[in-house]
């Protein structure tokens, strides 16, 4: 008779398992602690999850003076009253730039997979646009689609502080009328970078595909695919946007055209191979 060999369950290795570790100890053995070790527990925990995204910014590469420009530049905007002015078709805030880390992530990807031709779904004030247009060639082009004209003319008047700002080409629109246009055109990428209308997701995904706006083996990366975590909460802790990123996740695991890895930077960024 064979005899069943129970796994050893493995201990946490990366600061997020280590963390929720953590917590489930302090959970488990909260009645049995002083104050004055809940306070030193939790302390413990607090600096392992504080401390990670200042860690990751120290060692990255230093973005560009016109890339920290423009993050300063979206910081200091008043977008509320831009919104409640008429000025902006939707609410805006800064915290929806890419930022550092993942701006130069895309940048290092846009040198890996030595993209010529890239298009963006959702560009709002142009950070992550600038960050993959530094890595292009000279001969490059990076198509932005964004909705909303008065963040395209943000971005437009920080592309032109930049030496690599020609190399983007603004698109004002809704992003799918624009997909259309451009495969209309016969236009193709061989890489995407989608941080739009997280609604919208499924439809960018499939309109990519079934245009052949994404080429046989291009690549596409989807932000926000952890969207603060709802994506794996039980269905009743979602927004609609959680809900709608976590279709989208399930939309593209069960899709044989792509492959795919979710990587948990920033908010979560999923970067997709259409399969040639």
């Amino acid at each position: 008779m064979s005899q069943v060999v129970e796994k050893p369950t493995a201990r946490p290795v990366t600061p997020l398992g280590i963390l929720a570790k953590q917590l489930e100890t302090i959970l488990q053995t909260l009645d049995k602690m002083s104050a004055d070790e809940l306070q030193a527990n939790l302390n413990q925990a607090w600096l392992l999850a504080a401390g990670l995204d200042p860690y990751l910014e120290e060692c990255t590469t230093r973005e560009s003076p016109a890339l920290a420009a423009l993050a300063q530049k979206t910081a200091q905007e008043a977008w509320n009253q831009r919104f409640h002015e008429g000025a902006t078709v939707r609410e805006l805030e800064q915290e929806m730039l890419s930022g550092h880390v993942e701006g130069q992530t895309l940048k290092m990807f846009t040198h890996m997979i030595k993209a010529k031709k890239v298009l963006e779904v959702g560009m709002f004030t142009g950070y992550s646009a600038l960050a993959i247009a530094e890595a292009l060639p000279s001969d490059g082009e990076l198509v932005a689609c964004e909705v909303d004209p008065y963040t395209a003319e943000f971005a437009q008047a920080a592309f032109r502080e930049s030496p690599h700002g020609g190399k983007i080409r603004v698109e004002v629109g809704p992003a799918l009328s624009t997909l259309q246009k451009l495969a209309d055109a016969g236009q193709s990428f061989d890489f995407v970078f989608i941080d739009a209308d997280k609604r919208e997701y499924v439809k960018y995904f499939q309109t990519l595909l079934e245009t052949d706006l994404l080429v046989p083996g291009g690549f596409i990366c989807v932000d926000n695919t952890l969207l603060q975590g709802q994506v794996y909460l039980p269905e009743e802790n979602r927004t609609p946007n959680g809900e709608a990123i976590a279709q989208f996740n399930q939309v593209v695991a069960a899709d044989s055209r792509v492959e795919q890895v979710l990587l948990p930077l920033r908010d979560g960024l999923t970067i997709i191979r259409r399969l040639p």
